[in-house]
């Protein structure tokens, strides 16, 4: 416990009040019998200190700072973000690539280093577990991480983001570097790690054609997207369940799509595996094309819903009572006609 040193100051008193000057305690902290600092001191790591704490204070939601102020505000924010989509994108990706191996142990095609379930042989089993790698390791780990910088873990999400104004340019960009940073780091540990073959990359399946495969990729990413607006982006009662939403949108996805593409829907996770085992196929653009074009669906279309207001055509969705659901509708109709909405007693 720490020692505290005790002292005592006379108050001030009115002089014309006559009454008897007290005593205040003052206590001053000291370092504690085994070394441990006071509670208010604060440690840095080395060459750390322009990320001063006091800057991440606001003040008031008016509270203007200057602009030299805002800008290194700014960097300590995007630096931060950066870190936490690197370490999300590595978590991410580890599990999804580890549990891709292990199903994909004893596969007919291993030399190919192929994820593709029509590469290896195709099997209800393994296509279901493959998918459920991906789909529960984005669901625990966006649940994780997307207090710190949104968890993304995707290029194609992160250009989504950035059209619809969410992400700022730069930010946009150290996430899409630390995205590609992640799934190589991943991928690195994954393949050095386990004595098994590392079949994770993504491929064409011998029947699947380019077009197909970009328009395969495009459909399923557009769906994911799609998903992380509605669930994510849009604010609700449920938007701290959204990553199951999330999760469950990739596993849908994987379903379909593992067996003809191999079940990209990230330019990183296919990027992150062809960088380590240094095989590059021909048909690799497809892997970001197809999800590129895919984020500017979902985007097209949300902007579509919201030019439509789509929350005139079924309100109430978030309320727990029909007179709840009820109110909410008079009140979004009033609002589109302009009359001021009605307090209730």
């Amino acid at each position: 416990m720490p020692d505290f040193e005790e002292s005592y100051e006379e108050e001030e008193t009115d002089p014309e009040r006559e009454k008897p000057r007290r005593m205040r305690k003052r206590s001053r902290t000291f370092a504690s019998d085994d070394g441990s600092p006071p509670p208010d001191v604060i440690y840095r790591l080395p060459y750390l200190d322009w990320m001063n704490s006091s800057l991440k204070n606001r003040r008031s939601p008016g509270h203007i700072y200057p602009s030299t102020q805002c800008r290194k505000l700014t960097c300590i924010t995007d630096f931060v973000a950066a870190v936490g989509e690197f370490v999300g994108t590595t978590m991410f990706l580890f599990f999804a690539f580890a549990g891709t191996q292990v199903a994909n142990v004893g596969s007919q095609n291993s030399q190919n280093n192929s994820t593709t379930n029509a590469s290896t042989g195709f099997s209800p089993i393994v296509l279901t577990y493959v998918s459920l790698s991906f789909g529960f390791s984005l669901m625990v780990n966006v649940w994780i991480f997307f207090r710190i910088s949104g968890g993304l873990f995707n290029p194609a999400v992160t250009l989504a983001m950035v059209m619809v104004q969410s992400l700022s340019y730069v930010r946009g960009f150290l996430l899409l570097a630390a995205q590609l940073t992640g799934a190589i780091f991943s991928s690195f540990i994954v393949k050095v790690l386990f004595p098994s073959s590392f079949n994770v990359r993504t491929t064409l399946s011998e029947g699947t054609s380019v077009t197909r495969g970009v328009f395969i990729e495009g459909i399923l990413t557009a769906e994911l997207v799609f998903a992380i607006f509605m669930l994510a982006k849009e604010k609700h009662k449920a938007t701290f369940m959204a990553p199951v939403g999330i999760g469950l949108a990739l596993f849908i996805g994987e379903l379909v799509g593992v067996f003809y593409t191999g079940g990209s829907l990230n330019p990183a996770r296919s990027f992150g595996p062809c960088v380590v085992t240094g095989i590059w196929d021909r048909e690799h653009w497809i892997y970001w094309v197809g999800p590129g074009a895919g984020a500017v669906l979902a985007v097209g279309f949300y902007r579509f819903i919201k030019i439509l207001e789509y929350e005139m055509a079924n309100p109430g969705q978030d309320k727990a009572s029909e007179e709840e659901a009820a109110q909410e509708a008079e009140d979004l109709e009033g609002r589109r006609q302009g009359t001021p909405r009605k307090e209730t007693v």
